[in-house]
């Protein structure tokens, strides 16, 4: 590509000397998390950045014409648990770019060389890794990347961008990760140059391996799909009529490993926690909030709860979540440089929250990725330790429950599980021993799976959901 070309996707307003973040995933969370820290660098004089935004799918077409048509800017809304809400104009994002399926736009900006760090952000299944942290070859986008070239993944998106960057000679780029998987910078650092490899790129492979890092980070800040009523909460704040605002809690926190190859903003002006290693952060933001958070979600489906604090708001469900953590994650992760205990009130009260309204079946999703991912690793460390876990055993257990009443059709909303599949949810459900069958599953639990332990706790929980829930 000329040089020349290379600029033509770039905001006319925002000068090429600009050093820029290209971020992948123009969702809520994005817009009220990385977008926000750097708009308050922004408001505090800090002119050396700006963020670039756009899609690797075509599943949010109308939020990218009302941004583009807004000039990137929307208004974010927070609120307390005490109801207090604020509101605030983000600037941040000086470029939405439009998605195509060739995705020129994102790979036009992130071959350029003032793009100094690509973030993004995926569900806990778009690493399409199994439990050995391997690429899985069963899914079909990931096939496809592979063997027609198509940028259906973030590894073939991120493998037409670096294939760019190279041929451009742009320089070395940061890979930043912004989800809830633990080791999340590591994880995809290992599923990128597997990709590669299999892709049979050896030249491409080596730059990368000598041209990228990937720090580990921690992202935390509930934000739930906005409900319409806030467009018409901001209009009456603001006055201003915002297609696309959106809403979180006040709570907000960001760990980062200062692992940067390329330059980064100097995010620690405004609250971001610059770290050597991020792992005792995410260990108990994972296990404490991610994991309680779940627990919540399929307890509260299954009383036919709608939302999270309204199901926080039941004893039963609230004490499990309780009992989870500091019976069996607080002697797991002891001892920490976070308090712990404190954590984990502090979890609850935010969940408590009624004005976020967050949904149970957002966070009642990917329930094949959180059992590994949230929930395995605590059972593990108690079973290695000859600890018990009765405490943790009720959140698959729940789960469990939860599948069956999806399948007898009584949960009301639409569940999204992108790792599940449903022939092997049917052969679990319709098997002698359900819960055999479920404890057995590789895909669940990994080298746990048909542990006789683990078996005979989850079991002990599951006969006991319907006299607690009941």
């Amino acid at each position: 590509m000329q040089p020349h070309a290379k600029h033509n996707l770039m905001s006319h307003t925002t000068p090429l000397s600009i050093k820029r973040i290209l971020h992948l995933g123009v969702g809520a969370f994005h817009r009220a998390h990385q977008a926000w820290y750097l708009n308050l660098l922004l408001e505090g004089g800090e002119t050396k950045w700006a963020l670039a935004a756009g899609n690797i799918r075509p599943d949010m077409p109308e939020l990218l014409l009302d941004l583009q048509a807004q000039g990137g800017e929307y208004t974010l809304e927070t609120v307390t648990p005490a109801g207090i809400f604020s509101y605030e104009r983000i600037r941040s994002i000086s470029d939405i770019l439009p998605w195509t399926a060739d995705l020129k736009a994102v790979v036009a900006v992130g071959r350029h060389e003032d793009t100094r760090v690509i973030s993004f952000t995926v569900t806990e299944a778009g690493y399409y890794l199994n439990q050995h942290q391997q690429l899985d070859l069963s899914y079909d986008d990931l096939r496809s990347d592979l063997e027609q070239g198509t940028q259906l993944t973030i590894y073939g998106a991120m493998g037409s961008i670096l294939r760019a960057r190279r041929d451009d000679d742009a320089g070395p780029v940061t890979l930043l990760c912004c989800d809830n998987i633990r080791s999340n910078g590591d994880h995809f650092r290992k599923g990128l140059l597997d990709f590669l490899a299999r892709r049979g790129e050896p030249a491409l492979l080596t730059w990368a391996q000598d041209n990228i890092t990937c720090p580990n980070g921690m992202v935390d800040r509930i934000t739930p799909k906005p409900p319409a009523e806030v467009k018409d909460r901001v209009k009456a704040a603001t006055g201003l009529h915002d297609k696309c605002a959106v809403m979180a809690e006040e709570f907000s926190q960001w760990v980062v490993e200062d692992h940067f190859c390329n330059g980064r903003p100097p995010w620690e002006k405004v609250g971001v926690e610059m770290v050597t290693s991020v792992m005792p952060y995410e260990e108990a933001k994972i296990r404490i909030l991610n994991a309680s958070h779940s627990c919540i979600a399929w307890a509260g489906a299954l009383k036919g709860f709608d939302t999270i604090h309204a199901a926080l708001a039941d004893p039963v469900i609230k004490q499990m979540a309780f009992d989870y953590v500091t019976d069996d994650v607080i002697p797991c992760l002891s001892p920490s440089i976070i308090d712990l205990a404190q954590y984990r009130d502090t979890v609850l009260d935010r969940f408590s929250n009624p004005y976020i309204n967050d949904t149970i079946e957002r966070v009642a999703a990917d329930g094949f990725a959180k059992i590994p991912g949230f929930i395995a690793p605590t059972i593990a460390e108690r079973l290695a330790q000859q600890q018990p876990f009765v405490s943790t055993a009720m959140l698959p257990a729940l789960f469990l429950a939860f599948l069956q009443s999806r399948a007898a059709g009584n949960i009301t909303f639409s569940y999204k599980d992108q790792a599940m599949d449903e022939a092997t949810v049917a052969s679990i459900l319709n098997a002698a021993d359900c819960v055999r069958a479920f404890c057995g599953n590789a895909l669940l639990w990994g080298p746990l799976a048909g542990n006789a332990i683990l078996e005979a706790n989850v079991r002990d929980a599951y006969l006991s959901i319907k006299g607690k829930l009941s």
